[in-house]
């Protein structure tokens, strides 16, 4: 039913927040405790933290399908399965189903969509990284797009400020490359990871770190006034985590501004388009449809911030069309859309580690190693621009080795109780750079069922990616061979598109200029300075750490900003 009684009848508020992830849930923090009004719509339906984690508490043999991906997933969540499973019957309700939601691909373009309260924060993988200053400054330097309009100095309290409330645990390295946070204590490595470790440092030179994690070590009271517990490393985070550890928008910041009793929410409600005042210059609302009635309302607001997505933000963009903005609201630049950027996926090594067997480890570390980038930078040069980080780790087999093997009996039994052997393996996360041809647009004729123009994606890797990702396999085998690992096998699957990352962004970048890019440096549209965009589309560059944390510090910023110019009449 589209009904919430805690909207106002009339429909206006302080703030209006497109989106409920990452960075909707943070905007409506931050606005909310600066002591506005603030609406957020979300699209999809309304998920309860720990109420509608289903699978939570689920062991593997009470999933009909043993946790695979059943047919119908396969079918309904195709862009979701297409590589992996990340739609399996675990997690499948945290997904969007593709078959509902289409999209054109002019050429293949992995869309993987959360269209429910909290998005995407609820199967992040909670690695959270700072860019380092180069990462802002290496546009201007390579003479690559544009330069961003902000740099280190500018995010660094901010990070801080969205670290402390996360809560991230991790371990200080003195790293120009990987700039230390505000961590909680680190999670501990495995006996082969220290091996490694110190190999790689005695042998190669680069440093190796534990996974910087959004799981709460050492609950503060800032978690724990929420109702956040301390991880108890299950690593069944996907499922949705009913003690809070792992952070999402649905158990930190939407409840941080519940708490303020300034939030409404508005689940089942598309977006369609921004409504523009062509006399003050500025949006006064959207335009809202409602998923099962298709019923239209209109909602307003002093300030719009655009959270829904790199995709769908850039494409809410393009669709609101008036006199003053005939090819989509702050376009004036012809950028909206265009610089589709993600990060690699698919390609490192593994192999098998001999020894060890008397070390073990108890519970299942949410985590793993980082590698930090060490290609182009210092005195490293290569034939491509820009450069990789690692995540991987060791492990011990378990039980599961059992499924399919040869054997039965006590003995066979007696033998899986006890643990196998030792393996690692690194993933690669490689920097895409900014291309304007890297681009996703609206159809002109074909709808989805709410009468919304569909997104067209025409974006791949290009040259420079390719010639990246043959050396992240290759120097993965090089790191697993110097440490004396056995079996090194690399993998560059050739079958990966942008989109699989699930780190989408760029299309609707910051710039200095009008001309040449979308927002200004506190993430205001150029010629409508009352809209906002943090989310993924504000990205000028991608660097090659996760991004999250920068787009939740990006949106921090931009809302702080937003109030003090509201508090000015600027807005």
């Amino acid at each position: 039913m589209f009904l919430n009684l805690t909207i106002d009848k009339s429909h206006r508020y302080d703030a209006i927040v497109v989106g409920s992830g990452m960075t909707g849930g943070m905007a409506a923090k931050e606005l909310t405790e600066k002591g506005l009004q603030v609406l957020m719509i979300e699209r999809g339906k309304e998920i309860k933290h720990i109420e509608d984690y289903d699978t939570a508490l689920m062991a593997p043999w009470e999933f009909q399908h043993r946790g695979k991906v059943p047919h119908y997933s396969a079918e309904e969540l195709w862009s979701n399965s297409r590589f992996g499973s990340l739609a399996n019957e675990e997690t499948g309700k945290f997904f969007t189903n593709d078959k509902e939601n289409p999209f054109i691909e002019k050429r293949p373009f992995d869309w993987i969509r959360a269209y429910h309260t909290g998005g995407k924060s609820m199967h992040w993988g909670r690695q959270s990284y700072r860019w380092n200053k180069a990462d802002f400054e290496a546009n201007a330097k390579d003479g690559i797009a544009i330069d961003w309009p902000i740099r280190y100095e500018d995010l660094e309290p901010w990070y801080t400020h969205v670290e402390k409330f996360v809560g991230i645990s991790g371990q200080k390295e003195g790293l120009s490359v990987l700039p230390d946070g505000h961590f909680l204590p680190a999670m501990p490595m495995h006996a082969p990871e220290r091996h490694f470790s110190e190999a790689m440092k005695k042998k190669l030179g680069r440093p190796v770190t534990i996974g910087r994690v959004a799981n709460l070590s050492a609950p503060q009271d800032i978690h724990t006034s929420l109702g956040r517990a301390s991880c108890q490393y299950r690593s069944k985070c996907s499922r949705g985590c009913p003690y809070g550890a792992y952070y999402s928008s649905l158990s930190g910041s939407i409840p941080a501004a519940r708490k303020t009793d300034r939030l409404s929410v508005l689940h089942d409600s598309i977006v369609s388009e921004i409504i523009y005042d062509e006399k003050t210059q500025r949006a006064t609302g959207v335009r809202v449809v409602n998923q099962h009635t298709k019923q239209t309302q209109e909602f307003f607001a002093k300030i719009i911030f655009l959270n829904a997505g790199s995709m769908n933000t850039a494409a809410l963009l393009l669709n609101s069309k008036s006199d003053r903005f005939p090819n989509g609201l702050g376009n004036d630049s012809d950028q909206v859309g265009r610089n589709i950027m993600d990060h690699h996926l698919g390609v490192g090594a593994s192999a098998r580690v001999e020894g060890f067997e008397k070390e073990y480890f108890y519970g299942q570390r949410p985590n793993a190693l980082y590698i930090p980038r060490f290609r182009n930078w210092g005195n490293d040069k290569q034939a491509y621009l820009r450069g990789f980080g690692y995540q991987g780790g060791a492990s011990r087999s378990d039980w599961k080795r059992g499924v399919g093997a040869k054997g039965f009996g006590l003995e066979f039994k007696k033998d899986l109780t006890q643990p196998g052997g030792w393996s690692i393996g690194f993933g690669g996360f490689g920097e895409v750079l900014p291309n304007p041809e890297n681009r996703m647009y609206l159809h002109p004729d074909k709808v989805d069922a709410w009468g919304i123009p569909q997104i067209v994606f025409d974006a791949a890797f290009g040259e420079n990616e390719l010639a990246m990702r043959k050396d992240m396999m290759n120097s993965a085998a090089e790191m697993l061979e110097a440490a004396g690992f056995k079996n090194v096998s690399g993998n560059n699957r050739q079958d990966t598109h942008l989109g699989l990352g699930i780190h989408d962004m760029g299309t609707a970048r910051m710039g200095r200029s009008p001309k040449d890019s979308v927002l200004n440096a506190f993430n205001q549209v150029h010629a409508c300075k009352n809209v906002f965009v943090t989310d993924g589309a504000a990205m000028t560059s991608s660097s090659c750490v996760n991004p999250s944390i920068t787009y939740m510090a990006l949106t921090a910023r931009a809302a702080d900003h937003a109030v003090s110019e509201l508090k000015k009449q600027n807005l």
